[in-house]
Parts: C-alpha cells; structure tokens; sequence
C-alpha cells in the first residue's frame, strides 16, 4: 500500500500585506494620518460622500413641521397702551349683527394671541362705497 503524508503546517503565506492592510484601516478609525497626505484626502472624501449622498439611501425622517397658515390675512400692530391692534380682513367675517361679528373675530384672533381674549372694541375700515375692507380689533387678554 501506498503511504501519503498529511501536511500539518499551512502553507507560507505572506503575513506582510494583510499587516499593512490593517495598519492603513486602523489609521483610518483612529484618524491618525496628517493633513495633506492621500489617506487624509481619502477619509475627508468618503466623509463628504457619506453626508452629501447619505440622504438619499437613509431616512432619518426629518421633514419640516407641516404648519396650515392662517386661512384669513391677520395684521398685528403694537398698540399704544401696550397692548395689539388686530387687523383682519373683511372677507373674514360674515356675520352681519354685533354678536356674530364679535365671536368670528374671537375665533380668529384668539388661536394667533394664543389664549382666551376679550375685545375690547373693534372698528370696521370701508372704501370710498362703502365695501368693508378690514376689521381693526383692540383686544385684552383673559
């Protein structure tokens, strides 16, 4: 019969590349390559490449706050008691008696104040026929 030897030992192989292979990636994670030289240049490029492409394949679920704007136009003036003019559109209001016009005022002045309010007194500003243009409303806080 025939003999064959099993080899025990592993093959030379050369340990060099895979050492300087490491070295390079370990002076990678610890960044510890001077500016100006290619590996500093690689780290800054792949970097830029992360934070600038990095949107498109990651979703980090940052879209602004949707924010409904405020369907009538709402003009804020510094009163001069210390308090706010309130100018609101006349196309705002419907309400034809003095109860109906307070209340769609309240309801539109109170959410912009950002709490319970009490008018005060509110005029209404017309053209030369007599179209009401705006509401001027002078309003107390609660």
């Amino acid at each position: 019969m025939e003999r064959t030897q099993a080899r025990t030992g592993v093959a030379a192989t050369p340990t060099l590349p895979m050492n300087a292979i490491w070295r390079t990636i370990r002076g990678y994670i610890l960044w510890s390559y001077e500016r100006g030289t290619i590996h500093y240049d690689i780290m800054v490029t792949l970097i830029l490449i992360f934070v600038f492409l990095s949107p498109y394949w990651i979703n980090f679920k940052d879209k602004p706050i949707e924010r409904n704007p405020h369907p009538q136009v709402v003009i804020v003036l510094p009163d001069t008691q210390g308090g706010f003019l309130y100018q609101i559109e006349g196309t705002a209001i419907t309400g034809k008696d003095d109860g109906a016009v307070r209340k769609q005022l309240t309801s539109i002045i109170e959410p912009i104040a950002g709490g319970a309010i009490a008018i005060q007194k509110y005029e209404t500003v017309r053209d030369h026929s007599g179209r009401i243009l705006n509401y001027r409303v002078w309003v107390e806080r609660e």
